[in-house]
């Protein structure tokens, strides 16, 4: 168990919550709130440190009883191994069922087409999209946080997807109170964000109380990379390395898991969670900041995805 202190955990009062005990329970009222309004919500997981904190307080939610939930990943093709070994352990360890929409079949269908860049995180959304449709699902859980992005803050916990799974920032509804209006047409769904207001300190001082397992590339692990626009990306066969890119052995851990081809890597030697934590609360820079290159092509990328109906 860590030993780093938890400054947001003092408080005044014996009978006070701390903070990271409001947060579980902000999660978790959101939670029972959508399985008592909601006919067929599904929760996307994709072994990421969000969704499996996600799927941690689903099942704290309900327990003893098993979730009511199914789970759902868009699995780009280009995901890493050891992420996609901790998504099936974990679903077989709980008992869950899995959907699993593949990027790589919308591609061989010729539904989709491969970009240039080889970079697969924005063909996410029509395999996303059609999933929804086909499977009725009237509200999807997502671990999106609001001090990720600033699209990302923007959003609501409730949000609402009109009948093409699209989001329009003007049709946001006012939250307050924790009352969270789920109202929709038929086609229409709702986004639903349980680690809205959590930050990645949160999240990462609740893996350590908790005791939550977490893929091992999380933690500071020698890796081949290479360097691409001021990050160190894992060689692949979606077009890393170029001619002139030279991969190199070096120590790194992960910040955040996505498709390889646009998730960065950061020069680390923090091999346990005091460590990480230690490293995270001296950062400037947001995960997806630091590590995300589909957030940079350009300043509204975030926003311009979530409209077309990504996440």
């Amino acid at each position: 168990m860590t030993t780093v202190a938890h400054a947001h955990d003092t408080t005044d009062s014996p009978f006070a919550l701390s903070h990271l005990d409001s947060l579980e329970s902000e999660a978790v009222h959101i939670f029972r709130e959508v399985a008592g309004e909601f006919e067929r919500p599904v929760i996307l997981f994709s072994g990421g440190k969000d969704s499996i904190v996600m799927l941690h307080l689903a099942l704290k939610a309900f327990a003893p009883a098993p979730v009511p939930f199914t789970l759902l990943h868009v699995d780009t093709g280009h995901n890493f191994p050891e992420v996609l070994a901790y998504r099936d352990r974990v679903v077989a360890q709980h008992g869950l069922r899995l959907h699993v929409a593949s990027v790589q079949e919308y591609i061989d269908a010729g539904k989709l087409r491969e970009r240039p860049d080889g970079t697969r995180n924005p063909l996410q959304t029509v395999p996303l999209t059609e999933a929804i449709q086909q499977h009725r699902f009237d509200a999807v859980f997502g671990g999106g946080r609001r001090d990720e992005e600033k699209a990302r803050a923007k959003e609501r916990v409730f949000s609402l997807r009109d009948e093409f799974s699209q989001w329009d920032p003007r049709r946001q509804r006012p939250e307050l109170w924790q009352l969270y209006n789920g109202r929709h047409a038929p086609g229409e769904h709702v986004r639903v964000f349980p680690l809205s207001n959590w930050t990645e300190l949160d999240v990462w001082q609740y893996i350590a109380r908790e005791g939550i397992e977490l893929p091992e590339i999380y933690f500071a692990h020698e890796r081949e990379v290479f360097a691409r626009n001021g990050m160190w990306l894992t060689a692949g066969e979606w077009g890393g390395p170029k001619d002139t890119e030279t991969v190199e052995k070096r120590l790194i851990r992960y910040r955040t898991v996505g498709d390889m081809s646009c998730t960065g890597a950061v020069d680390s030697d923090a091999t346990t969670l005091d460590a990480v934590i230690a490293e995270i609360a001296a950062s400037r820079l947001t995960e997806r900041g630091a590590t995300r290159a589909d957030d940079k092509m350009s300043e509204a990328a975030m926003e311009d995805r979530k409209r077309e109906g990504y996440f």
